[in-house]
């Protein structure tokens, strides 16, 4: 455990001296502070519309922060063949793995962390309260970028950075598609359609079960029963894509 804290630790400090890390992370607070001139201009609930922009911001760029930043954990290493001198200690290679998806798994939870109270200080200037249901929300999406991130980690151990990126990607928009295409085409009468939604369905995780972002917002009540199951299946997931990763790590022939 102490090599991995000590991976981990590393992995965390070169991540948040990483420019992409600060230049999303400086774009997601701008957008906060859009929120609430958005709030000012549009008719409504301003209130409502500063948590609802607030917290797709929060979701939005922690997976571009996943994805950009997760892509190379595994490759950047290769490519300056530093991993040679990493292996070369007492150190395994679930280790390395595990010590780089805990050292970002940091690094997304200060860019959380960071948003969370920027949206705080936005609410609490509009109403004069802290808004802390919105942990309803803002917890999922952690575990949503947890999965993503292992995902980009899964993607980083064989494939190069861009590529890792885009199916990284490809697997977030599918995962938040997959629930509504079924739905949609379970109506239909073309059997060849319902095949492929129920492959997409059952191939890629939900991510939607994690999306409580409207219902929060709008204070709609979420049992804790389906709460915790989706933080659950979440969780689940993510482990299942990480023993996945330290297999094929694990087999990969690195000279």
């Amino acid at each position: 455990m102490k090599k991995i804290a000590v991976l981990a630790l590393n992995t965390f400090r070169e991540s948040i001296r990483d420019k992409i890390f600060y230049s999303l992370l400086a774009f997601a607070v701008l957008m906060l502070g859009f929120s609430l001139i958005l709030g000012n201009l549009t008719i409504g609930d301003e209130i409502k519309i500063i948590k609802d922009f607030g917290l797709a911001a929060i979701s939005l760029f922690g997976v571009l922060i996943a994805i950009f930043v997760g892509i190379s954990l595994v490759y950047k290493e290769m490519e300056k063949r530093t991993i040679y001198v990493i292996l070369a200690n007492p150190i395994s290679r679930y280790q390395f793995v595990l010590g780089k998806y805990l050292g970002l798994s940091f690094t997304l939870m200060v860019e959380v962390v960071v948003m969370t109270a920027g949206l705080f200080v936005l609410c609490y200037l509009k109403q004069q309260l802290i808004p802390w249901e919105l942990f309803m929300a803002i917890v999922p999406i952690c575990f949503e970028l947890q999965l993503i991130l292992a995902v980009a980690l899964l993607f980083s151990t064989f494939v190069s950075p861009f590529l890792s990126g885009m199916l990284t990607l490809a697997v977030f928009i599918i995962g938040h598609l997959t629930l509504d295409f079924k739905v949609l085409v379970a109506s239909l009468d073309n059997p060849a359609l319902k095949k492929t939604a129920d492959v997409l369905y059952y191939s890629f995780p939900n991510l939607e079960t994690l999306n409580f972002k409207a219902r929060v917002v709008h204070g709609i009540d979420i049992p804790w029963t389906e709460f915790i199951f989706s933080l659950s299946y979440a969780a689940t997931y993510t482990i299942m894509i990480l023993a996945l990763s330290l297999y094929i790590f694990n087999k990969r022939d690195i000279r």
